[in-house]
């Protein structure tokens, strides 16, 4: 369940709720490796968060992304598909695209996007 400790639309930083230790350690250290892994959305995800999040808070979010992995593929008897390390770019990708360009132009210059044509 979400923290509930936010006021007037800002949330303030809360801890984990308390649980099960060893399947939290566990959960831990396996979001560690995950994070160094290559070529990944958990490792994406890892760097993505870490921009964002001070010390350890990353790994505990994607710890949690992993038991939300685990308990669906167990609900579903379904197979794990990794969306890969470029899910958060094409899933932002018109968002990156205005952010680019509005940043270039800043910058002075004039700037318009033509998609590439296929060879």
């Amino acid at each position: 369940v979400p923290g509930q400790n936010e006021s007037a639309g800002k949330r303030k930083p809360a801890r984990a709720r308390p649980g099960n230790k060893s399947l939290r350690n566990a959960l831990v250290e396996a979001a560690r490796a995950a994070a160094r892994t290559k070529n990944t959305y958990l490792a994406a995800q890892h760097a993505r968060l870490k921009r964002h999040l001070k010390g350890k808070k990353a790994t505990v979010a994607v710890a949690h992304t992993l038991i939300v992995i685990i308990y669906h593929v167990l609900k579903d008897g379904t197979v794990y598909q990794d969306l890969g390390p470029h899910y958060f770019v094409e899933r932002d990708r018109k968002a990156l695209e205005r952010k680019a360009l509005r940043d270039l132009e800043r910058l002075g210059y004039d700037v318009s996007l033509k998609p590439k044509t296929a060879a």
